[in-house]
């Protein structure tokens, strides 16, 4: 008998443990969908919208500048379109 009496303080303290256990674990579960939700992360900020146009400012620029060669002489009429479609596509 003097294991029995040993026994029961064990066993008691194994069922209060074991049901501590699950009544924290049962909590965790239910604040889950919760915390993913916290720890994501904003979404990354798009990248700006293209100009309504198409071309940039600075494909407007080059435009430009090769417009003013063309005129004077320095590009022929094959060059330039060549250098134009090249800033047109990007």
């Amino acid at each position: 008998m003097p294991l029995f009496r040993r026994r029961r303080p064990l066993l008691r303290a194994a069922a209060v443990g074991g049901g501590a256990y699950l009544a924290g674990k049962h909590r965790a579960e239910a604040q889950e969908p919760e915390a993913p939700e916290q720890e994501q992360a904003p979404p990354a900020a798009a990248p700006p919208p293209p100009d309504p146009g198409g071309v940039s400012s600075q494909s407007v620029e080059r435009l430009e500048q090769l417009g003013k060669l063309h005129e004077t002489g320095v590009l022929t009429d094959e060059e330039f379109a060549q250098e134009k479609a090249k800033v047109l596509a990007g």
